[in-house]
């Protein structure tokens, strides 16, 4: 099973080693920044930036960590769907992008001594050989109680270690 995996890198400490992995769900729009273009980055790897969502960034600063997985989903796409899996390589730290007034999403609130947004870091991992658009989601009974199928607009969501599993497969062409 997919989900059962925890890759740890060496320099986490021994208290977090023995965290149990967790699940996330990230969404981007493609024409924003695709699964593509996370994995054409250097070493397939990149920022999660540019949430201005509170509760998202608290997820972000305070609960996501090293190894834990992601399901990377395009949304505004036709159809919205998960397109693959990334596993997190970077814990939550300020999002600098707050303070850069060139950037997409400044915020003037936020400063280096003062961050108010948070990012991590993300490596692509899995390309799903066939996307799982949200309509066929809604129609899994072991799905129903997804954040996402709950018509959740969070950009950065919790998902239980079943459902990655279950949507992995789907994914992949597994039964």
């Amino acid at each position: 099973m997919v989900g059962d995996v925890r890759i740890i890198h060496p320099d986490v400490p021994a208290e977090e080693k023995m965290r149990e992995k967790k699940y996330w769900l990230m969404k981007s729009e493609p024409s924003d920044y695709s699964f593509e273009e996370l994995k054409s980055e250097d070493k397939a790897t990149a920022e999660w930036d540019g949430v201005r969502n509170y509760q998202a960034r608290n997820l972000l600063r305070d609960e996501i960590k090293i190894g834990d997985g992601v399901l990377f989903y395009h949304s505004n796409s036709k159809p919205s769907a998960v397109v693959g899996t990334a596993v997190v390589v970077k814990d939550g730290y300020a999002d600098f992008t707050a303070w850069d007034p060139d950037s997409k999403h400044p915020d003037p609130k936020s400063s280096p001594d003062n961050p108010i947004w948070f990012m991590v870091d993300i490596k692509a991992d899995l390309s799903f050989d066939t996307p799982v658009p949200l309509q066929e989601i809604k129609k899994i009974p072991a799905l129903s109680d997804m954040v996402l199928v709950k018509n959740s607009r969070l950009s950065v969501q919790p998902v239980k270690n079943q459902e990655f599993d279950l949507i992995v497969r789907m994914g992949t062409n597994q039964d």
